[in-house]
């Protein structure tokens, strides 16, 4: 596993005097140690700053806490066998879904074991195709939330609580397994509703730095995987990440890369993963975007952006190829090195096999918390989340009042569209904020529209789905550099789904939250565009993609 010497200095070409720098200063300054006694005067030099990081901290030493419970994991797994459960639903959102939906992508589901899926939007259509697969006498709903409060997340508890109840009024709160901090108001629904199972987490972990928590795996032991190997993985990389020598130290001296990158210009962090660990970038993207993007700094995670050409990339990238032995893409391979010949910094790291992923979420998170003390920001904190969620609120309010939300929509959305991106230059990047149903025919029209942005204009793309990217990269949007050019895209397809005990449903809420937080990207003076979907969404996305590839290029 990628838990012996820190890194490979030869293929950083640029920037590699810079990081050698970085590792020098790392070395002097004793940040090994430091990390390791939660010293939190690596981020602020702020005495009460420092201790509220240092309270944010409890990541470094959760996989040895957990690992010495694990008879509460093979106790799950055999309720779950005994009541004859055979699906699983994780209802979260960001941290408290990302890490469970990587690994149902990347483990198979062993025979007897629970399938999982992900539920982590308010998309109508979305929540129905979830809703069409699953029996609900056979299902267990895994409601996850570190605040309890989260609104995506209760209400989706309240619409399969309702369906449960209306199923079987005596047992539905059996079906029902919590995740949550002490004293939350989950922790309260739990306890007021019978839940069959409640885990309560450290309070001292903030969600995008809880995969090794009960967060990712209680739906790890759901999915009848070993959190044994998951949890070993990452105390192997603990023990490596205590070596005093950055250079020598795997999350040292990826975050050493990371962040001294970013500070050289190359902040487009571009990541690239082996087939059976492709959905890893979704994980790493908020990570590194929700704990970098703020105060006008930020590291832009540019993940599932297909490789092209060395010529097809500005001087704004770094690329880190996270590589599975034994699976390797022969094209991909190609790709990644012509890219290292033509002069690209290029990082590789390398897993012995997909276990060793949960010593990746270790060492990734090492990494963004030493990335984050190079850029001089507080990696833990997300100052700029809850006013989307403000928004939102202020959103339906006004829905509730005026019957609207407040958004123009009276001029031509592909005239808006392209006059967004006539606003392009070099060192920017596109990103497409999609409040839709993800399916793999919009997946793959996104990566083309991507790909010729790309090529047309020269710079970096990102795509995320609404409301999911809001508890992501939503941060980086606003608190982040303003780089980046958002082209917001609506869905207006569906039936709506009531939520019980509110006055309003699951479609008047996405609009609400798209609506809120295009609200927030003008506030903050971020070029943004929306283009409301046709009922038949291939129209326009072909419309979309016909402009990329158009479009001329000034300059």
């Amino acid at each position: 596993m990628n838990a012996g010497p820190g890194g490979d200095l030869e293929g950083l070409g640029p920037i590699r005097g810079a990081v050698e720098a970085a590792l020098k200063r790392m070395s002097q300054e004793q940040w090994t140690q430091r990390l390791n006694v939660k010293d939190g005067s690596l981020w602020t030099s702020d005495p009460e700053k420092a201790k509220e990081i240092a309270g944010w901290m409890g990541w470094l030493n959760v996989a040895g806490d957990i690992a010495q419970e694990l008879e509460q994991f093979t106790d799950l797994q055999r309720d779950l066998e005994g009541e004859g459960y055979t699906q699983a639903v994780l209802a979260g959102m960001g941290g408290s879904s990302l890490c469970p939906d990587v690994l149902r992508h990347t483990f198979e589901t062993p025979d007897g074991a629970l399938t999982l899926d992900v539920l982590d939007s308010t998309d109508p259509s979305t929540i129905a195709a979830v809703s069409s697969r699953i029996d609900l006498g056979g299902t267990v709903f895994i409601i996850s939330s570190k605040s309890g409060g989260t609104t995506e997340t209760l209400s989706h508890f309240k619409l399969f609580h309702h369906r449960e109840h209306e199923l079987d009024p005596e047992h539905a709160g059996h079906h029902f397994i919590a995740i949550t901090d002490e004293g939350s108001r989950l922790q309260e629904l739990a306890e007021a509703n019978d839940f069959g199972w409640v885990f309560l987490n450290p309070a001292d972990i903030g969600g995008r730095y809880s995969a090794l928590s009960y967060f990712g795996m209680v739906p790890a032991a759901v999915m009848g995987l070993s959190v044994t190997r998951l949890l070993a993985g990452a105390q192997a990389m603990g023990l490596a990440c205590r070596t005093e020598d950055p250079a020598r130290n795997p999350g040292l001296f990826l975050g050493a890369v990371l962040g001294t990158a970013a500070t050289n210009g190359r902040d487009k962090c571009t990541i690239v993963c082996s087939p059976r660990v492709a959905t890893l970038g979704a994980w790493l993207e908020q990570l590194l975007a929700e704990s970098t993007g703020k105060e006008g700094k930020g590291i832009v995670p540019v993940e599932g952006e297909p490789l092209g050409a060395p010529d097809r990339y500005g001087q704004d990238r770094l690329f880190i190829h996270v590589r599975v032995e034994g699976d390797q893409d022969s094209e991909q391979e190609l790709a990644v090195e012509a890219l290292r010949a033509a002069g690209h910094p290029v990082l590789v790291l390398e897993m012995a096999d997909t276990y060793d992923i949960g010593g990746e979420f270790f060492c990734w998170e090492v990494a963004t918390a030493t990335a984050g003390a190079i850029l001089g920001i507080n990696p833990f904190d997300q100052p700029n989340v809850q006013e989307s969620k403000d928004n939102t609120r202020a959103a339906l309010e006004r829905y509730r009042q005026t019957g609207d939300f407040g958004i123009d929509l009276s001029a031509e959305p592909m005239q808006g569209a392209e006059e967004l991106l006539n606003t392009i230059k070099p060192g920017d990047y596109f990103a497409i904020l999609a409040y839709t149903e993800p399916t793999p025919e919009v997946d793959e029209a996104l990566r083309r529209i991507r790909v010729a942005i790309r090529d047309r204009f020269g710079v970096a793309t990102t795509a995320g789905y609404g409301p999911r990217y809001l508890h992501s990269t939503g941060q980086l949007h606003k608190g982040g550099p303003n780089t980046g050019v958002y082209l917001m895209l609506t869905d207006q397809r569906g039936e709506d789904i009531p939520i019980p005990g509110e006055d309003y449903g699951f479609k008047t809420l996405v609009q609400a939250q798209w609506a809120g937080d295009l609200k927030s990207l003008r506030d903050h003076g971020r070029r943004v565009a929306m283009v409301p979907m046709s009922d038949d969404r291939a129209v326009t996305l072909a419309q979309l993609l016909m402009l990329a590839e158009q479009i001329p290029v000034s300059g």
